[in-house]
């Protein structure tokens, strides 16, 4: 659908309104509770499919950083023959001290063939989502298919949407939690109550990581530190198991020893970023990876028996960001939840912008001679 009055390309007469649709942060919010968190994580993992399936179509490259003492800001672009997005997050731990989300990012959608803006949404939220969407599309593919415990080790912002993203989409009826932090564990109990309850899940707090990953089927570990954390050890492992690992998605910082990695068949999203950023940095640069759309496609295997432990070393890329920002726009669309925002100035001559201040300043005039 066009959102350009006229042809962009021609010389108008009249001004060319550019319409950018516009998600906020209440609005998505509100979206989300509207349509349920379970049908959005549904919708999302349709389109995350979709896309990785035509991964050949996209214009790739790794997120661009600039990192800090206590955090890191990232740009994430991605683009097609037809539509570009990208997305800023931001990933700082230290913010909770100040009442600030560790993460917060937005982002947007235009179009190739002009440039021109026609979504803006806040991605905090989305954000994770998307996460939560991308870890189920692939244990979808990886996992044992009777996996019915998760071990959820690290109970802050994104617990949750792993948790019923499993819970609801892959049948996870058991969770078993630990985070050093017991006021987080609590909130994560506390959100998922009503959820537990519908689903007829077992919620457990364990003492240690050790007691959380025992017997457990899928291991999801997403803590925050910006540091190279040794989370998950090999002697936690057994036969058959599924790391999700969410957490080390930055240089410096990882969860999971290295031993780990050399256990477990590792996939990831785009290879040249994840050997920068993910547990994956660890590691020399002849070790082996699968990226997980050839296994979506048949190029390449994922699970071949149920005593292998696959391993999904998860940083994000900017390809589910587009996913999850052209569901969300879609979502909003029909829910009616979407504004519209002056973004690009409406011009008569697209080459007279100073035109702008001249119209702005008669404007400007015109109220002052009212005042008068």
């Amino acid at each position: 659908m066009s959102h350009l009055h006229s042809n962009p390309l021609s010389t108008p007469s009249t001004p060319v309104q550019v319409h950018t649709e516009f998600l906020s942060a209440t609005d998505a919010a509100r979206l989300v509770a509207r349509v349920g968190v379970e049908a959005c994580l549904r919708q999302m993992v349709q389109a995350l499919e979709a896309d990785f399936a035509r991964w050949s179509d996209f214009d790739k490259t790794a997120r661009t950083a600039a990192h800090s003492a206590h955090g890191v800001i990232e740009l994430m672009p991605v683009a097609d023959a037809h539509d570009y997005a990208f997305k800023y997050v931001n990933g700082h731990p230290i913010n909770t001290q100040h009442g600030l989300p560790t993460v917060m990012a937005f982002g947007a959608l235009a179009d190739v063939a002009t440039g021109a803006p026609r979504f803006v949404s806040e991605l905090t939220l989305t954000t994770a989502l998307r996460t939560a969407a991308t870890s189920a599309m692939v244990a979808r593919q990886l996992a044992r298919p009777d996996s019915r415990c998760m071990a959820l080790i690290g109970n802050g912002a994104q617990s949750e949407f792993q948790a019923l993203a499993f819970i609801t989409l892959l049948g996870v009826r058991r969770l078993q939690l630990f985070d050093v932090d017991a006021v987080a564990t609590a909130k994560l109990q506390r959100n998922l109550a009503p959820f537990a309850a519908h689903w007829g899940v077992d919620v457990v707090v364990a003492p240690s990581v050790a007691a959380a990953v025992q017997g457990g089927d899928i291991i999801t570990t997403v803590t925050a530190d910006k540091r190279n954390a040794t989370i998950l050890t090999a002697d936690m492992l057994a036969p058959g198991m599924h790391l999700n690992a969410v957490g080390g998605d930055c240089p410096g910082k990882t969860e999971l020893a290295a031993e780990v990695l050399r256990r477990s068949s590792v996939f990831v999203e785009y290879e040249p970023q994840t050997r920068m950023e993910g547990e994956l940095q660890q590691m020399p640069a002849n070790f082996a990876v699968t990226e997980f759309w050839r296994v979506l496609v048949g190029q390449a295997p994922g699970r071949v028996s149920d005593a292998q432990i696959t391993l999904f070393d998860s940083v994000g890329f900017a390809l589910e960001d587009y996913s999850a920002l052209r569901t969300m726009q879609a979502l909003g669309r029909e829910a009616g939840l979407l504004s519209q925002i002056e973004l690009v100035p409406a011009l008569t001559d697209p080459k007279d912008v100073f035109g702008l201040l001249r119209q702005a300043a008669d404007g400007e005039q015109r109220i002052l001679k009212k005042v008068a």
